[in-house]
């Protein structure tokens, strides 16, 4: 008989810093926004030290700032900041996907698997989940690479970045062209063609400054 997985439970520190990390990507917790320990605490039926502990873990991330007189707020970033992170995150992605199409059958389908999955749930409307999955894309094509180091710098600006992203498909035109683009991208990796896949995956992080610009009042 096979050994089944085990099941990983999660601590409830890191259960507490999902959370307000999904509040942060979703809006919930506003750009600029000063976060109220005890209120969240109470909101989450949790003490107040877990809240410390994530607030500590996202300070880390970039997502929160701890400021003078105000304690924790939600890291918000000027139109500039998130041009240039999503600059040197497209050039590590087309580097990615240079490298991505010498990985083995076996990983590129499943990252194929994935994009299956994340038409399911565009299919579903689910938007939430789909960004999940979404991210989880990226972040499989970044380690098809092999690098650590190209992962861990394409982790932490992924990580700023995941709010301002998440409301990059916010209308349903923005959406559609964003799976659009991730067609290129499976195609282009379905075909082992790293030249066309790096300039797909390029071209999908650029184009979503063009998404986010007018939010952030910037053009494109």
């Amino acid at each position: 008989m096979n050994t089944a997985e085990p099941i990983e439970r999660l601590s409830l520190h890191e259960e507490v810093t999902n959370r307000l990390r999904d509040m942060i990507v979703q809006g919930l917790l506003a750009p600029g926004e000063r976060i109220q320990e005890m209120a969240l605490a109470q909101q989450l039926k949790v003490s107040r030290t877990p809240i410390r502990d994530a607030l500590k873990v996202l300070t880390a991330e970039g997502l929160v700032q701890l400021l003078p007189l105000r304690g924790a707020v939600v890291r918000q970033f000027s139109a500039k900041d998130a041009h240039d992170m999503l600059e040197v995150i497209a050039l590590l992605e087309e580097y990615a996907g240079l490298k991505a199409c010498q990985a083995s059958d076996e990983r590129i389908g499943a990252v194929l698997a994935l994009h299956e999955d994340m038409l399911r749930l565009y299919a579903a409307r689910d938007r939430r989940a789909y960004f999940e999955r979404n991210q989880q894309i990226h972040q499989a094509l970044i380690a098809l690479a092999d690098n650590d180091s190209l992962s861990l710098t394409h982790d932490m600006l992924s990580k700023r970045m995941r709010s301002l992203r998440y409301s990059g498909n916010s209308s349903a035109e923005n959406w559609a062209a964003a799976l659009q683009d991730h067609e290129e991208m499976a195609q282009a990796l379905r075909q082992r063609d790293g030249q066309a896949l790096s300039r797909a995956m390029g071209e999908h992080i650029r184009r979503t400054w063009v998404r986010i610009a007018p939010q952030m009042g910037a053009s494109d």
